[in-house]
């Protein structure tokens, strides 16, 4: 299966500024996935479908890490009540 190859080095390459981009575009609008839809479509182009699922996974663990570092850590039952 062709598509399992390892990607080459221009491919990573591709993938990383794909998604660099569209992190960028998220940080700058609140995370509003919709106004970031060209660059994630980008994104899950130039990517992996394993890798997209790693990066969005990634994301979400570093936005939680940076909440904690900064807000503390709150019980995750108060934390849908906003």
């Amino acid at each position: 299966a062709a598509g399992m190859a390892a990607p080459t080095m221009e491919e990573r390459k591709a993938c990383w500024g794909a998604r660099d981009e569209f992190w960028r575009c998220l940080d700058s609008r609140g995370d509003d996935a919709a106004k970031c839809e060209k660059l994630r479509r980008a994104f899950e182009a130039r990517c992996p479908q394993q890798w997209v699922k790693y990066f969005d996974k990634r994301r979400d663990f570093l936005k939680y890490k940076k909440a904690l570092e900064t807000e503390g850590y709150r019980p995750p039952e108060a934390a849908g009540k906003s």
